[in-house]
């Protein structure tokens, strides 16, 4: 039976999560930062962007770091940095869409937390990135083409999370609901977890 968001025990949620961390992953566009700021919010835990972190890391613009240095470059990075955040839990983090196509990544999230991949499809991605300028990947001019291919080989990788959350059409408030159920459904006994 599905827990209703208005019963779950946040606290209970925390508690069980220890010091890990709750990762989101996800294609760009399934709502990993907007998603993870409301989750963070909700949970009272702070919020990090890697993509940012690797930014500051940087002190250059992701666009700038693949025009200057190239997207290996970039990864090596990512890597650095997403080990780095992990080791402060728990917190959520917000990753970058190819993070979690490295394995050193996936097995340092395993170790230090829990990760939810939020999964949409193509039209529900393609409608949010063609809001944004600056996603390096879709420079080629053929977004649908690059996200079909970036679909085809990450979401074999991503469906390896620990848990699995759809990002469609609905309120953000909505997904972080559905989010907080799979979390208090995945860490805590059945039965518990609910607010009196």
């Amino acid at each position: 039976m599905a827990i209703a968001a208005a019963d779950i025990d946040i606290q209970q949620v925390r508690q069980a999560l220890g010091t890990r961390s709750i990762v989101l992953v996800g294609l760009m566009g399934a709502g990993k930062s907007s998603i993870g700021r409301r989750l963070a919010n909700r949970m009272g835990l702070p919020f990090i962007d890697a993509d940012t972190e690797i930014e500051k890391a940087a002190d250059m613009t992701i666009p700038e770091i693949f025009a200057k240095h190239g997207e290996a470059y970039f990864r090596a990075g990512e890597v650095r940095v997403v080990a780095r955040i992990l080791e402060q839990g728990p917190q959520i983090l917000a990753t970058g869409g190819g993070a979690y196509m490295n394995a050193e990544t996936r097995a340092n999230i395993r170790a230090r937390g829990l990760s939810i991949w939020l999964n949409a499809e193509l039209d529900v991605l393609l409608r949010r990135v063609k809001r944004r300028a600056d996603r390096p990947l879709l420079k080629s001019g053929d977004p649908e083409g690059v996200l079909r291919r970036l679909i085809d080989e990450r979401y074999p990788v991503y469906a390896d999370a620990d848990l699995t959350v759809m990002s469609r059409d609905a309120t953000h408030d909505e997904i972080v609901d559905e989010v907080l159920a799979a979390l208090a459904h995945h860490l805590l006994p059945h039965g518990e977890g609910q607010s009196t």
